[in-house]
């Protein structure tokens, strides 16, 4: 271990002082300010300053707002301060800050000379951390719903996809029986259209099945579900996708899978009621070590510094918290006349 003279301690003390980002301030034994250094100075209001400078006890009580005990989030009772005989290593304490407001701060209040009374009171600004664990909260809380969203979508599917979709299919198949019975021509007549209703009913069942969930998606991957989801858009809306995949039916976690499905699959929808256009490209791959998705249409485009733009936005919103999800970019580039460019860009190794 290297030795350091006690000059040279003390010297490196007087430094750590000085130059801490942390505030600190050493109170006697009657809880009077007897030194701060410039880090504390720098939070508190000039006349909470020149209390202390005056001597009174009682200045620094003017900048807390309380400490976090085991019964309340912020509390003046059995104050930090006025426990001479008890040791606070760590707590939380929020104090009024010059220019910030409200500020919650890691504590720390020891003695650190019994002889003469002189307690150490330290402070670390949480700012940061508590932003930090806000940001954490909020990206689990979102994949939290999202997952909660898909789950109810794929026991909705499956339940109309298998109970509903064979009941009507069911009764569909006794109809067709009345068909082949002595019946009159009226009745045959109405048969034959209530056998059509009931076909046209199926295959929207069938549709929303597939809309709340694709079946493909979670058996077969994403080259499979996309190629479905284009073949129905291209039959009942005309829009013509031209897909190209360099994925070889690769498949990747069930969190990214959805997140690219559904990025697209809105992206597609944006293009095929507000672009004005025939075609789209989509393009899906890897490169490095990044899963890479691009939708691309020529129709009329839009300005993404509108104030108003067309639909409520909550598209556009959706899409960029669905790949933040999976620390993913996405990337919308647009202009009138001129078409619109998605892309979204997935890391697949997290360092």
């Amino acid at each position: 271990m290297i030795r350091i003279e006690d000059f040279q301690l003390t010297d490196l003390l007087m430094k750590m002082y000085d130059n801490s980002a942390e505030a600190i301030f050493f109170f006697d034994r009657h809880r009077k300010v007897i030194s701060m250094n410039t880090a504390a100075e720098l939070i508190l209001d000039p006349e909470v300053l020149d209390r202390m400078a005056a001597g009174d006890s009682e200045a620094i009580c003017l900048s807390c707002k309380g400490y976090t005990s085991e019964q309340e989030l912020r509390t003046c009772l059995a104050c930090y301060i006025k426990n001479p005989q008890q040791d606070l290593s760590s707590f939380q304490v929020y104090l009024d800050t010059k220019g910030k407001g409200v500020i919650p701060y890691t504590g720390s209040y020891q003695t650190i000379d019994e002889e003469n009374g002189i307690r150490v009171f330290m402070l670390r600004d949480l700012t940061k951390q508590y932003k930090t664990q806000e940001s954490l909260n909020q990206k689990m809380m979102m994949k939290n719903i999202i997952k909660a969203q898909e789950d109810e979508r794929k026991r909705i599917s499956r339940e109309l996809h298998d109970s509903v979709a064979q009941e009507m299919l069911s009764s569909l198949v006794e109809l067709r029986v009345l068909k082949y019975m002595n019946i009159d021509t009226e009745v045959l007549k109405k048969v034959q259209q209530t056998e059509g209703s009931l076909m046209r009913l199926l295959d929207d069942i069938r549709h929303l099945s597939v809309e709340l969930r694709p079946a493909t998606l979670d058996d077969l991957g994403l080259e499979a579900a996309f190629r479905t989801h284009f073949k129905w858009i291209e039959k009942n809306y005309g829009l013509v996708v031209h897909f190209t995949s360099e994925l070889q039916s690769k498949r990747y976690g069930g969190e990214i899978e959805t997140v690219v499905y559904r990025i697209c699959q809105e992206a597609v929808f944006n293009a095929l009621k507000y672009a004005n256009t025939d075609e789209i490209t989509v393009r899906l791959f890897e490169k490095g070590d990044y899963l890479k998705l691009h939708v691309v249409d020529e129709g009329q485009g839009f300005d993404l510094n509108a104030n108003h733009p067309k639909g409520t936005g909550l598209g556009l919103y959706g899409m960029r918290e669905r790949a933040a999800l999976v620390e993913g970019d996405i990337i919308i580039l647009s202009d009138l006349g001129k078409g619109t460019i998605v892309r979204l860009e997935i890391p697949l190794t997290k360092g």
